[in-house]
């Protein structure tokens, strides 16, 4: 199990520590990612490139782009064309594809000469180049497009749902968006309709994505959620709202800030000026242009006294206070601060 490491910030360039706030991978790049997979990606030479936990870079060979690692394997770009690079940064699928996306359960989509198939973890053609487009496997599908319709294939190459809506997205679990007339539906692994198209889909607001089960659902301006069965469990009826985390979502009335639970009951009543979302127990909110964080009952936990800060992350979080960087623990305790 890979131990989390925390970017951290000094004299404006970027390294890592683990979560006892030991430095481990010295302060030194202008722009790096959060880790992911194993993987932080910083910037080098002007290039983004992958960089391991132990601090190396993967510079056997210089791309324009590395994509994140899935499945042990990040897609690369040279030039025009696409490949894929293993985590040693050696080349495991040679640049030849128009386009790429990631791996996933063990197959990725490829584009040749304009049509989409998938390849595996060697390069071969598992499905052969037929679909005008094509996203990666999930739950054992993938969605893909013929003339215009969008369907899904199984990892034979079988159609199991005929192209049939204007464009669909990955299989969530055992759902799906799907997309008609501009407004977004549920499917099942059937093809069932289990949610007719209905909500909007908007600049800047996900579309049916599922967390802790539930995803946000705006009707005109008022924002409810809909359940992975189909049923719409909170009506549309709050100003704003984010996602669900540990069973609570955020959610505006009046200007105010609070949470609900998965039927829509308040749990605890909006009275900040903002608030985010629980993870680790904890939410932040703001009060008097400060912020704190709360726990699951709505006590504070952690008094508001920051300018900024994110949600709790494998058991700290990054505060910022005089405009300098700390990370803290859920008790409120300084771990490590920005010199």
């Amino acid at each position: 199990m890979r131990k989390p490491l925390f970017k951290i910030r000094e004299n404006g360039k970027y390294g890592f520590m683990d979560a006892s706030g030991e430095i481990v991978i010295e302060p030194q790049y202008y722009e790096a990612e959060e880790f992911y997979n194993g993987f932080s990606r910083v910037r080098f030479n002007n290039k983004l490139v992958p960089l391991d936990s132990l601090g190396r870079l993967l510079l056997k060979q210089l791309f324009n782009y590395v994509g994140l690692f899935e499945d042990g394997l990040a897609k690369a770009q040279l030039v025009n064309q696409w490949g894929f690079i293993d985590e040693r940064g050696s080349l495991a699928i040679g640049i030849q594809f128009q386009d790429a996306g990631d791996f996933s359960e063990g197959l990725a989509p490829v584009q040749e000469d304009g049509l989409y198939g998938f390849i595996d973890k060697k390069g071969r053609y598992s499905i052969k180049p037929q679909y005008a487009d094509a996203k990666e496997f999930k739950s054992s599908r993938a969605a893909i497009m013929i003339e215009g319709q969008g369907g899904y294939i199984d990892k034979s190459g079988n159609l199991v749902i005929k192209p049939q809506f204007d464009a669909c997205r990955s299989f969530q679990r055992d759902v799906a968006v799907i997309i008609e007339n501009e407004k977004w539906g549920l499917i099942n692994k059937r093809g069932d309709v289990i949610f007719e198209p209905r909500f909007e889909i908007l600049d800047g607001f996900p579309v049916g994505d599922f967390f802790d089960g539930m995803a946000l659902a705006i009707d005109g301006e008022q924002f409810g959620f809909v359940n992975q069965q189909g049923q719409i469990t909170v009506e549309p009826q709050f100003d704003s709202a984010g996602d669900f985390g540990e069973g609570l979502a955020l959610v505006e009335k009046g200007g105010a800030y609070g949470f609900i639970d998965k039927t829509g009951n308040l749990i605890i009543e909006p009275q900040y000026e903002d608030a985010g979302v629980f993870a680790d127990g904890l939410a932040q909110v703001k009060v008097n242009d400060q912020w704190g964080y709360i726990d699951l009952e709505g006590k504070m936990a952690i008094i508001p006294r920051f300018q900024e800060v994110v949600p709790f992350q494998d058991g700290l979080a990054r505060v910022v206070t005089d405009g300098k960087w700390s990370y803290i623990d859920r008790w409120g305790d300084v771990v490590w601060r920005e010199k």
